[in-house]
């Protein structure tokens, strides 16, 4: 089967570099040049230095030539959310079956992937891979587990073909709503757990910022259709524990430095890559009020975000509530 992975930022190169020791594999760079380089390096210098490409991974600047490359086979796109919109727009006639990995809600309309590939692209074969997973370590052939969700069976199965082998494992699911919810609101929930350990408030809080963490998941996920056992798996608690515990998560690191004191512009301008719970806080909030679930953990961190609270405050507010049953 014939795979193109378009975004060759670290995740999608990491992905496309492990699925070409099993299948004809293309990866897609917007920039002319990069790709070029990537070519002629094999190595991703920009986005994930660390490691070698694959002689086996062809890699392109021709998006025309990257999509005919898998016109009968799996497409994923790997731009971050922000182009998920537009290269559905571009692939919506033709394409055979489509997985994105971008995690979060578009900005503007505040619309999850399988909300946005409704309107854009209605008869498009579509779905989401996600879970627990750096960038690096897939890259490095380290053990991984992923899930690919989508409501066509046979789509999620053929991400199992494509990208199931020793070092990594695709499990499949037909709730992409609880899958892409759990991936847009961990990044939320690990900028939370960098601030708490930013404030040296030890494992204690930690563990507890987790397990509300994935209360107020939940919440939201069933709100919007999920299946509430979809966030006790790997896009729900195995994603959440990854990005809020690991050192490699960008959206954590964030959180560290904002109890440091160091403006949010400031650390955006240093990160060198996109943190999408910055991005995804506000829309996650306004889709929770909008259907009237509390997540009092996420509207703290709107709050720092924003400037309007500072994050000792927030934790006043946060220790400060009102005593209830857990469930």
């Amino acid at each position: 089967m014939n795979l193109t992975v378009l975004g060759a930022g670290a995740w999608g190169t990491a992905l496309a570099a492990s699925a070409s020791a099993r299948q004809p594999t293309r990866l897609w760079a917007r920039d002319a040049a990069q790709a070029a380089a990537m070519r002629q390096a094999r190595r991703n210098t920009r986005y994930l230095p660390e490691a070698a490409l694959p002689e086996a991974l062809d890699v392109t600047g021709d998006f025309d030539a990257a999509v005919a490359h898998a016109r009968d086979g799996l497409i994923v796109i790997a731009t971050p959310m922000a182009g998920l919109e537009d290269m559905l727009r571009r692939l919506r006639a033709g394409a055979a079956g489509v997985l994105w990995l971008c995690k979060g809600f578009q900005q503007g309309s505040g619309r999850l992937g399988h909300e946005v590939a409704r309107e854009v692209a209605p008869s498009l074969r579509c779905g989401v891979l996600s879970g627990p997973s750096f960038a690096l370590e897939v890259a490095r052939g380290q053990p991984t587990a992923l899930v690919a969700a989508s409501g066509d069976a046979a789509l999620a199965e053929r991400a199992v073909e494509a990208f199931h082998g020793e070092a990594l494992r695709v499990y499949t699911s037909a709730d992409p709503v609880g899958v892409e919810v759990g991936g847009a609101v961990k990044n939320v929930l690990a900028i939370a757990t960098g601030i708490a350990d930013g404030m040296a408030l030890g494992l204690n809080a930690r563990a507890a910022l987790i397990t509300r963490g994935l209360a107020e998941m939940t919440r939201l996920g069933v709100a919007l259709g999920a299946r509430a056992e979809t966030f006790m798996g790997l896009s729900g608690l195995g994603d959440l524990v990854l990005t809020t515990t690991g050192d490699l998560s960008r959206n954590r690191s964030v959180g560290l430095r904002l109890a440091g004191g160091a403006p949010l512009a400031q650390i955006l301008a240093e990160l060198g890559h996109v943190a999408e719970g910055v991005l995804s806080a506000p829309t996650v909030l306004q889709r929770a009020h909008a259907l009237g679930v509390a997540m009092p953990i996420t509207e703290a961190v709107v709050g720092v975000l924003q400037g309007a609270v500072t994050p000792q405050r927030a934790l006043v507010q946060l220790m400060g509530r009102e005593a209830r049953a857990e469930h």
